[in-house]
């Protein structure tokens, strides 16, 4: 009888295998025939018809519904505002790239929390076309969440009230890094990417109130950088006339 436990890497001491779109093991969506398994999904089709795509499940009870994205205002105001429906919380605001040219998706996660229910909402972007309107009015917090997204993915929030970068610097150019299209490394070299860090001003770093009196700006260090180290301050001599001034003994200050 062998005293050998098995691994806890098993697939790691295998090695890579193969990816297929056929891997039985892969979680799949469920495509849900009984819509009534989910009130807000009935609901939801009954009020906008063809503006609600389809619907999926996920993981056994995630359930999705993808809308039309030049509808997503109309059909999310509902989803709050609706009586029947109050999904007062939105928990997040993100978006996948499943790269390949297909779509982007822009995703809304909301809970209810009189109604304890919960619901996600897709609505896949064009490439060409990565525009949807912002549910800020509606949720506050979505403020920082889209602009994470516009940072990240790229997608432009219509009447979003300070659309800008959050993540990166506003000076950033090497596109957006959760793109499926982005280089693992970025888009420009490791000595450019450090000439153009160095070359950007503090106020690319620091808020206005980082500005004020007694305030000093971290410094690089010569190790980050590769560089020699930066050579010791020689102290300045003094003054043998400043010396005279504070002797004790009566015959030097005579």
């Amino acid at each position: 009888m062998s005293d050998e436990r098995p691994s806890g890497f098993k697939e790691v001491e295998e090695g890579p295998t193969a990816s297929d779109d056929t891997h039985e093991d892969r979680p799949t969506a469920v495509d849900v025939v009984d819509e009534q398994s989910h009130p807000t999904v009935t609901a939801a089709r009954t009020r906008f018809g063809d503006a609600i795509f389809r619907h999926e499940v996920m993981a056994g009870d995630e359930h999705v519904i993808f809308v039309d994205p030049e509808r997503n205002y109309e059909i999310l105001e509902w989803l709050k505002d609706d009586p029947d429906q109050l999904y007062n919380f939105l928990s997040d605001v993100t978006a996948v790239d499943y790269g390949s040219g297909r779509p982007i998706q822009v995703v809304y996660q909301l809970y209810s929390i009189p109604l304890r229910h919960s619901i996600r909402v897709k609505a896949e972007l064009p490439l060409s076309h990565l525009e949807i309107d912002s549910v800020v009015p509606l949720w506050k917090a979505a403020n920082w969440l889209e602009r994470e997204v516009y940072d990240m993915f790229g997608v432009t929030f219509r009447n979003h009230p300070d659309l800008r970068r959050i993540l990166m610097p506003e000076v950033y150019a090497e596109g957006h890094p959760l793109r499926k299209d982005f280089p693992l490394r970025g888009r420009f070299s490791r000595a450019e990417q450090t000439r153009r860090a160095l070359a950007q001003a503090p106020e690319d770093y620091y808020i206005a109130k980082d500005f004020g009196p007694g305030r000093e700006f971290q410094k690089v260090g010569w190790q980050e950088l590769g560089a020699e180290p930066e050579p010791a301050a020689t102290p300045e001599p003094e003054d043998p006339a400043d010396e005279s001034e504070h002797s004790t003994d009566p015959d030097e200050r005579a």
